[in-house]
């Protein structure tokens, strides 16, 4: 069965959309998912499905969230490869010259335009910087992304789709999560 990662976004954040990852890794299960497994408190799950389509899981799992905790939450379901992808476009590099902390991805539901991405780019200040890679945008803040304009409210309003910013380290333990023998 291939393995997949979904991202919540906005879920126990500032005590809005309370969901426990024991209970999201229920609801997962009782979907027909295996081998889920939840990664900190702000929706990060890892699983494996019979199914193929990201679209389709995605659809699938954000219906049950509706039906068990009654949000309607914005997500995004990559396949391990996908996922491989997002590591691997990173225009930084391998992020080994740079604190990980500071490096944030920004999923995106859709693919921003040039004028959206012109529009975001005036917003960048500082040293702060945004590298688009489809519906990426990889976001370098050295002064730690808690202080930077380039908050993931002010990427959804430039760039016109919802998103959600992972850090670099939690990125990177997705993949090892995913990647892990008990799941291939």
């Amino acid at each position: 069965m291939p393995v997949f990662i979904s991202l919540l976004r906005g879920v126990n954040v500032g005590g809005h959309r309370k969901i426990k990852m024991l209970d999201l890794k229920a609801l997962y299960e009782s979907l027909g998912y295996a081998r889920v497994v939840t990664y900190i408190q702000s929706g990060n799950v890892v699983f494996k499905s019979r199914g193929k389509n990201s679209a389709t899981i995605e659809k699938r799992i954000h219906t049950g969230i509706e039906k068990r905790f009654g949000c309607d939450v914005e997500m995004f379901v990559y396949g391990l490869e996908e996922w491989r992808a997002v590591i691997a476009e990173n225009p930084f590099g391998d992020g080994s010259e740079m604190d990980p902390r500071r490096l944030v991805v920004s999923f995106l539901a859709a693919a921003p335009d040039s004028r959206a991405q012109e529009e975001l780019a005036k917003a960048e200040s500082g040293e702060d910087v945004v590298r688009f890679r489809g519906r990426l945008a990889y976001l370098y803040c050295p002064n730690g992304y808690g202080k930077t304009k380039l908050s993931n409210l002010v990427i959804e309003r430039k760039l016109k789709t919802p998103a959600t910013a992972r850090n670099w380290n939690t990125v990177n333990k997705l993949l090892e999560l995913a990647e892990q023998p008990d799941r291939q």
